[in-house]
């Protein structure tokens, strides 16, 4: 690490890496490794990992990164899982190189570790069924009871061993625990099982195993094996930090360090890939790629970007103290990393036809307009201008309270970028008093929005040429959730009865400019004084689909601030 980056410690984990650097505990290096096991999607708290692990081995000399996958249950994994996992880690940055293993690699040695700890009279195979094991553990009061199997010898624990390893018994009829302590404080080290009978085909190893390592017996050996210097977990493993020590002692083989810290829990979602797995199985989305999910895959396809994820990691921090995260502050990295990229441009998403009458029928002219006045680089875009024109249904009141600046009855306003117009007539529909059209008129003195006499406007809109406007799809995405915390709320209930019904509505009939037009899948912009938007890979030719990232503003945080005055 240089000297720059030693004298400020940014984070617990770091100034425990330079108390290690001091006293060359690991000889000076750090090698870290994100261990996802691939049941599933990675979703934003594994970002927060992966930016640490990732991070933390970038600001050293020499520090390395591995990507392992913890594949030791075959029932509930897969290659889609592996595959998307590794995608999501590129998109966010990083690269392991050529480190990426698997547990599944070392389950030969594995199984050597554990017939050692056999011989040494530190495990054994006990025939208790798995409740009959929950109930021998004890309580958190009460001591644990020894399995009446604890004391077979090491030969016939080693014989079982071999012939579960061959198939001879069914699942569940058997496990091996290591030997520790019945009676110990810490539940996780009354002989927790190291190895279970799954007849399950292996996404790596095919059927070649029928019995799997435990998280907790697989784990250590595999940081040691890989020579991991710091092993970094979330704050749940803490209490089985001593078994990870115990398992390493007792082998006798290198010994990580392991550090815990708090996960990322985020407000309005779910972060449990039990409860996410729930939410694509039953349909309640669309699948892990649904923006709605809070997965990298979901993220990345409502049109978040891995600069403002992994911004939005640092400026969280680390710390070993659980808290809840609120949403708007994710939101807000995006805004802010996208109002300085995200071309500028127009989209009407609920159309209202305005007619010029005093501009000339069948002429068009281009306006010259600005791409994003945050990066002058950007340059700027022609956007055309014609007779016939879409504003937004809410830029109109026909009887505007107080202090509505937009566009009513005998009022004037600026459309951006083009000229001043004054609403001389409300068209409706004769049957329904929906209103179907304005009536207005133009100064063409005022070219580029700026009236040479002076005279001023409260109001500037958005619009689009009617003759030359796109037509597209857009989907508006909102929080997943109606309650900030779904899972710990007052009226209880299933996690599922506070899902958000209006998390997403889609608008089919919206006009765009035609700059657009080239637009592909995964660009990003900002749809004017209306948010920021992405194409979605549903787009066809002809037939584009935005998704709404992020609203301009933090519209959430006003409604519940309003609720909370309200005493709701």
């Amino acid at each position: 690490m240089s000297s720059e980056s030693k004298s400020v410690s940014k984070n617990f984990i770091e100034e425990i890496l330079a108390q290690d650097e001091d006293t060359r505990r690991f000889q000076g290096r750090v090698h870290t490794r994100f261990p996802p096991e691939p049941n599933g999607y990675l979703h934003i708290g594994h970002a927060k990992s992966i930016c640490l692990n990732f991070g933390i081995a970038a600001r050293y000399s020499g520090g390395l990164c591995n990507l392992r996958f913890d594949d030791t249950n075959p029932t509930k994994e897969d290659v889609e899982y592996v595959d998307s996992i590794q995608e999501d880690i590129r998109w966010l940055g990083f690269d392991w190189e050529d480190r990426l293993f698997f547990a599944s690699d070392y389950f030969e040695q594995l199984y050597d570790f554990a017939r050692k700890l056999i011989r040494q009279g530190k495990a054994y195979v006990c025939d208790l069924t798995a409740d009959e094991i929950r109930e021998y553990r004890g309580t958190l009061t009460e001591p644990g009871r020894e399995s009446p199997y604890r004391e077979r010898s090491v030969e016939e624990n080693l014989d079982l061993l071999d012939r579960m390893r061959a198939g001879k018994f069914p699942d569940g009829s058997k496990v091996l625990r290591a030997k520790i302590d019945m009676a110990a404080a810490n539940v996780n080290l009354r002989d927790p099982v190291m190895y279970r009978i799954l007849h399950a085909h292996h996404h790596r190893t095919g059927n070649a195993w029928c019995i799997y390592p435990t998280y907790d017996f697989a784990h250590g050996q595999s940081d040691s094996l890989e020579g991991i210097t710091h092993s970094i977990c979330t704050l749940e493993f803490e209490h089985h930090r001593p078994l990870y020590d115990w398992f390493l002692e007792e082998l006798e083989i290198h010994h990580p360090r392991q550090i815990e810290f708090a996960r990322l829990s985020l407000t309005h979602t779910v972060m449990s890939k039990r409860r996410l797995l729930e939410l694509v199985r039953d349909q309640h989305v669309r699948g892990w790629d649904d923006p709605r999910m809070p997965t990298l895959a979901g993220l990345r396809r409502r049109g978040y970007t891995p600069e403002a994820i992994r911004n939005f990691c640092e400026r969280i921090g680390i710390s070993k103290f659980n808290a809840m995260i609120d949403m708007h502050v994710l939101e807000n990295s995006l805004r802010e990393h996208l109002n300085r990229v995200a071309p500028r441009v127009a989209a009407v998403l609920r159309p209202l036809r305005v007619v010029i009458t005093n501009y000339p029928e069948g002429k068009s002219e281009f306006l010259e307009a600005v791409n994003n006045p945050e990066a002058p680089s950007a340059g700027t875009r022609q956007i055309p201008f014609s007779r016939e024109l879409y504003i937004e249904q809410d830029d109109f009141r026909e009887d505007p309270p107080k202090k509505f600046f937009r566009l009513a009855p005998g009022k004037e306003v600026r459309l951006r970028y083009a000229f001043f117009i004054r609403c001389e007539e409300v068209v409706k529909d004769p049957e329904t008093g929906e209103i179907t059209e304005l009536r207005c008129t133009y100064d063409p003195e005022t070219r580029g929005g700026n009236a040479p006499d002076g005279r001023k406007v409260k109001g500037t809109i958005h619009w689009v040429s009617a003759e030359h406007a796109i037509r597209a799809e857009v989907r508006l995405y909102d929080h997943l959730f109606r309650v900030p915390d779904p899972i710990d709320v007052p009226d209880g209930g299933s996690f599922l009865d506070h899902l958000n019904p209006d998390s997403l509505e889609t608008l089919t009939d919206c006009c765009l400019e035609p700059s657009l037009a080239s637009a592909v899948a995964g660009e990003q912009f900002q749809f004017e004084r209306l948010g920021y938007f992405c194409v979605d890979p549903d787009s066809q030719p002809n037939a584009p689909v935005f998704n709404r990232s992020v609203t301009l503003r933090d519209t959430w945080a006003k409604v519940e601030k309003a609720q909370q005055a309200a005493g709701k």
